[in-house]
């Protein structure tokens, strides 16, 4: 097997770190929005684990500025560090509107659209542990490609019936803007399996 990349692995590590933490927050977004519950206390658990989000962020461009020869180029790193962070902070946004507009019964697509987001994370999981190997992590990344082509329609279908039967203006605004969130978390997914293609190609 072709090995892409020098045995580096101090980067590698804190991306997985990254992946993890991102399915640590996609798991409670879709308990949240699956079983209800203490929906505050689910909030506040989503907003601790995106701030981990962004130590961990912050740690990775911190090792880059102190490295002299990095295992890919340096873009790469800070690319794939922040389209990581930027799930995680539509993950988190989503949870602000909920608890902003104090919404309380969500609409069913928002549990498809959360479950979808987990699944593309847990993707990322496996891409990023497979970013050494040649030719092993395209299969990942097609998925995530699918997933939000998936959640495109979900998103879609479930506005226009919300303009269909949602008589009240403003619950109708409150989980539209919730809807697109959510979406737009698994958009950014989608951006980083596009990053890691290219760090891919890149190192062929």
């Amino acid at each position: 097997m072709v090995r892409l990349i020098p045995r580096d692995h101090s980067f590698f590590d804190m991306f997985a770190k990254m992946s993890s933490n991102l399915i640590a927050g996609a798991r409670t977004m879709v308990d949240l929005l699956e079983n209800g519950g203490d929906i505050k206390s689910k909030i506040e658990e989503i907003r601790r684990i995106e701030h981990v989000g962004d130590d961990l962020t912050h740690a990775i461009l911190t090792r880059l500025n102190q490295t002299f020869i990095t295992p890919l180029d340096r873009e790469d790193i800070h690319r794939l560090a922040s389209s990581l962070d930027d799930v995680l902070d539509f993950i988190n946004a989503s949870g602000a509107r909920i608890a902003m507009y104090r919404i309380t019964s969500f609409p069913p697509a928002a549990a498809q659209l959360a479950r979808i987001i987990l699944q593309q994370s847990q993707e990322l999981e496996k891409a990023v542990a497979l970013m050494q190997k040649s030719g092993e992590m395209i299969v990942h990344c097609v998925e995530i490609n699918r997933l939000e082509n998936e959640a495109d329609q979900i998103s879609r279908a479930a506005i226009a019936e919300l303009f269909d039967r949602e008589k009240d203006p403003i619950a109708l605004i409150k989980n539209k803007e919730l809807l697109e969130f959510l979406e737009l978390a698994t958009d950014k997914a989608e951006d980083v399996a596009d990053v890691l293609e290219t760090v891919m190609l890149k190192n062929a």
